[in-house]
C-alpha cells in the first residue's frame, strides 16, 4: 500500500490489516504524515517569505538603502527553513521506514478463509506399507541425510546417484517446459541481493530474521529468485509494446526458518537450502489476473505430467505474503508421509513491487503508470521429488521414474 491510498482509505487500510492479521501502527503512520504535511506547508510558507524579503533586499541595495534590518530578517526565515527540514528529514525517514512495513492490499476475492479451489488425480493406494522418503531415499542410496547434517546440520540435503540425477531432472525438465512451451525468458541470476533488492521484492524488514545475511559484506542470500526477477527494471521505464514480460530462473534458495522449529524436523519437507525453478511476469494493470490464471494452468500442467496427484488452495489473506494481493497455492499428494505439501505458490502482487522498485510503465499514449508483477513456483524441489518418490515406489522397493523425465535420466525407467 503507498501511503496515498493509506491517506485517502485510512478505514479501508485498517479493513486489510486485520484480514491479514497483520499488526501495523497506522495510527502513528497517519499521525506522521500529517505533522509532515503540516511541516511542509509550514517550510514552504516560510521560503516564500525569505524570498520576498530578499527580493526587497535587492532593489533596496540597487538605489544604495540600507537594509540591515531586511538583512537579519531574512537570516532569521533562513534559520526557521534549515531547522524545519532538518525536522522534516527525521519525520520522513520514521514514515518510510513505518511505511515499508505495509502490506499490500488484498483483491478482492481473498477473505478469511483459504478454500480449495480445483483438484486432479486419484491418491494412489497400496497392497503394502508405503515408505516415507528418509527409509525410501535412504533404502536406494539416492538422499543422504546424515551425511548433509555431518556437512552442514540438520535440515540440509545430500542428494547421490539417481537421486542427484533426478533432481537434476527436473530442474532441466521445467526449465524447458518454461521456455519451449510457456513462451519465457530463461535467466541466470545471482544468488546474493543487496537490501535494496529485498527491500524493493518486500522481503524487508519484516522477514529479515527469516533470511541468510552475510557477515563482512551487505549481501543476503536470496529466499527466492523472486527477489532478483522483481528488481531487475529497477529504476526503468517499460513501453506497454513491450510486455507482459516473461522470465523463468533456477536458482538455490536460502531460508532460515526460524519459526519452524519443531515442524517438520525428520526429512526434507522443511529445509534451508532448496532448489526453486521460478516464473515472473510483468503485465499491464488490466491483464494481471488473467495473467494470473494462465501461471496457475502452466503451473498445473506440470504436476499433471508428471502424474502427481494434487489440489489447488486459494490462500485466506492472513496467509498470504506481505507483497501479494491474492495467491495459489499448489499442493501435491505424497503417499509416504499421507499429507499434501505445497510445492509451488503464485502470487499477483499488482503493482506493490513495481512501486517498490520505481519500476515504471508508459502507455501507448504516453501516460505513465505502474505495471503489475506475478511470480510462481515452477516448481520448487525437493517437496516435488518427495512426492515422486514416495508415490511411485513399488512393493520390491524400486522407484517408477515418470515418463516425462525419463530424456532428462538417460531413459531410464526405474530407480532401483
Amino acid at each position: 500500500m503507498n501511503l496515498k491510498f493509506v491517506r485517502e482509505h485510512p478505514e479501508e487500510v485498517r479493513r486489510i490489516l486485520e484480514l491479514r492479521r497483520c499488526s501495523v501502527d497506522l495510527d502513528r503512520i497517519l499521525s506522521l504524515d500529517t505533522e509532515r504535511k503540516k511541516l511542509a506547508q509550514e517550510r514552504d510558507k516560510t521560503k516564500f517569505e525569505q524570498r520576498q524579503v530578499s527580493e526587497e533586499i535587492s532593489r533596496a541595495r540597487r538605489i544604495r538603502q540600507t537594509c540591515d534590518d531586511l538583512v537579519d530578517k531574512a537570516k532569521v526565515f533562513s534559520d526557521k527553513v534549515k531547522q524545519l527540514e532538518a525536522t522534516l528529514a527525521v519525520l520522513e525517514n520514521e514514515l518510510e521506514t513505518l511505511a515499508k512495513t505495509l502490506p499490500n492490499r488484498t483483491h478482492e476475492s481473498v477473505t478469511a478463509q483459504e478454500e480449495i479451489v480445483d483438484q486432479w488425480g486419484e491418491i494412489p493406494k497400496f497392497n503394502f506399507q508405503p515408505l516415507a522418503h528418509w527409509d525410501l531415499g535412504e533404502a536406494l542410496d539416492i538422499v543422504d541425510l546424515r551425511a548433509a547434517a555431518r556437512l552442514a546440520g540438520s535440515r540440509f540435503i545430500v542428494f547421490k546417484g539417481l537421486g542427484a540425477l533426478l533432481e537434476r531432472a527436473l530442474i532441466a525438465y521445467f526449465l524447458d517446459r518454461h521456455t519451449r512451451q510457456n513462451g519465457y525468458a530463461e535467466l541466470a541470476m545471482p544468488v546474493l541481493a543487496n537490501p535494496a533488492c529485498m527491500e524493493g521484492a518486500g522481503q524487508l524488514p519484516h522477514l529479515e530474521s527469516e533470511m541468510y545475511a552475510m557477515r563482512d559484506d551487505p549481501y543476503y542470500l536470496i529466499p527466492t529468485s523472486e527477489t532478483m526477477l522483481a528488481n531487475l527494471h529497477r529504476e526503468q521505464t517499460l513501453e506497454e509494446a513491450d510486455l507482459p514480460k516473461r522470465y523463468v530462473t533456477y536458482s538455490p534458495c536460502f531460508r532460515r526458518e526460524a519459526g519452524s522449529y519443531g515442524k517438520d524436523v525428520r526429512g526434507m519437507i522443511r529445509v534451508h537450502q532448496f532448489d526453486k525453478v521460478e516464473i515472473f511476469r510483468i503485465t499491464r494493470p488490466e491483464a494481471s489476473y488473467q495473467a494470473l490464471e494462465e501461471m496457475r494452468q502452466e503451473v498445473e500442467s506440470l504436476v499433471r505430467e508428471l502424474g502427481l496427484p494434487y489440489r489447488v488452495k486459494r490462500l485466506a489473506a492472513w496467509d498470504i505474503a506481505y507483497q501479494s494481493a491474492k495467491t495459489y497455492d499448489i499442493e501435491v499428494w505424497a503417499a509416504g508421509v499421507g499429507r499434501w505439501l505445497e510445492v509451488s505458490s503464485i502470487s499477483n502482487c499488482e503493482d506493490y513491487q513495481m512501486r517498490r522498485t520505481k519500476t515504471r510503465l508508459r502507455t501507448r499514449d504516453g501516460r505513465m503508470a505502474w505495471p503489475h508483477a506475478l511470480n510462481g513456483s515452477g516448481l520448487a524441489l525437493p517437496r516435488t521429488f518427495i512426492a515422486i518418490i514416495e508415490n511411485f515406489q513399488q512393493p520390491d522397493g524400486s522407484v517408477i521414474v515418470p515418463a516425462v523425465l525419463r530424456p532428462y535420466m538417460n531413459g531410464l525407467e526405474r530407480i532401483a
